[in-house]
């Protein structure tokens, strides 16, 4: 798969070396940082979903270079880090701030590391690909009634032409599958894969009664409930449209990169941030995310194209919204007509053009966890 941006990332490994993460990154221009609270204490699934997660959004297409930047304690070394990106034959570096010998000798070695990698990867240009090295991830957050109804169906058209030019289009968020799991299992390309659609779902539902959870108040939340949806079925049933109407190629763990091209399923959370971030983490290269409650998230890697599902919002948040859907529900544009012209801005995105959300600097960054820290 090939890249959409050419980003020179500083990865920190644990909470610890966030802060010193960001100041190198605020030394050099056009570098980026994500800042995140884990790589200590954890066990198990979630001491490895950590560093997956880290590793893949270092692997991304969209990076260029790679630094990485850990305390010298944490679990995984800075070291071990680096190895794994340095797999994908980009150039990484790593510090460690207690051997650098404290915060302030940490930032100034990282800048000079930052600096050289940054150099690295500046004559980089851009080349005419085909549409089928694209991964792109579907996303909803802050969803209202119409999102069913405009923006999920709108984006179900883009992945079904996506896919059908060969492309990879990514659907996630678990959660928000429960009461649909049964047509998602009719969609598998085979019988392992609808199995294995339904399971991920039926296991989500099993997790929430063994820690006694009822999802209501979170799924739907008050602002979905506000926004005029009135269960998690109804929720469902507007999510899935984001996957259009082909077959389901595989399904894949959080933050793990496909192995299928066309329609994979992504197990993750509802939460926005994390769900982003995993997808982002298994190889996704452009976002596109509905919304009509409306949500600034962005990410530091990847593109997020904003896609408000009524006109209303797109006209209060005009500085967070990329693409107004809610011409759909004025009759103002029929569906084919707003998928020709979103399909354009998404082309034009991955072609360069900024969002809002990264001309507003948004790298919204978080991990799935799954148990207690220790």
């Amino acid at each position: 798969m090939v890249g959409v941006r050419n980003h020179v990332l500083v990865l920190p490994t644990v909470a610890c070396s966030c802060h010193v993460a960001a100041r190198v990154a605020e030394g050099v221009p056009g570098a980026v940082t994500v800042s995140h609270q884990h790589g200590c204490a954890q066990i198990g699934e979630d001491a490895e979903a950590t560093f997956r997660t880290l590793v893949g959004t270092g692997a991304n297409a969209n990076v260029g270079a790679v630094l990485v930047v850990g305390l010298g304690c944490e679990q995984h070394a800075a070291r071990d880090f680096a190895e794994a990106i340095a797999k994908t034959g980009k150039p990484v570096e790593h510090l460690d701030i207690q051997e650098e010998g404290g915060t302030l000798k940490s930032i100034a070695r990282g800048r000079e590391l930052l600096r050289s990698l940054a150099g690295a990867i500046a004559g980089a240009g851009r080349e005419t690909c085909p549409l089928d090295r694209l991964i792109i991830g579907m996303e909803c957050g802050g969803s209202d009634a119409f999102s069913g109804l405009t923006g999920n169906p709108l984006v179900g058209e883009i992945a079904d032409r996506a896919v059908a030019a060969g492309a990879t289009v990514v659907v996630s968020e678990t959660t928000e599958f429960i009461g649909a799991e049964h047509l998602l299992a009719r969609r598998g390309a085979t019988r392992l894969v609808g199995e294995q659609a339904r399971k991920m779902v039926l296991d989500c539902e099993k997790m929430c009664r063994f820690y006694g959870a009822d999802l209501t108040g979170s799924n739907p939340s008050p602002g979905n409930i506000a926004g005029g949806i009135t269960t998690i079925e109804e929720k469902s049933l507007g999510c899935i449209h984001k996957g259009g109407h082909s077959p389901i190629q595989e399904v894949v763990d959080y933050a793990v990169a496909p192995s299928e091209r066309g329609l994979v399923l992504m197990d993750t959370p509802g939460n926005d941030v994390e769900s982003v971030a995993g997808m982002v983490a298994g190889g996704v290269t452009l976002v596109l995310f509905t919304t009509g409650r409306g949500t600034p998230l962005g990410c530091a890697v990847a593109p997020v194209i904003k896609i408000a599902t009524n006109s209303a919002l797109a006209e209060r948040m005009v500085d967070d919204m990329d693409f107004n859907a809610g011409l759909i529900a004025e009759g103002k544009e029929t569906m084919g007509e707003a998928a020709e012209r979103l399909w354009a801005l998404m082309l034009e995105v991955a072609s360069g053009r900024q969002t809002c959300a990264e001309r507003l600097g948004h790298h919204e960054f978080g991990i799935r966890r799954t148990a207690p820290t220790l």
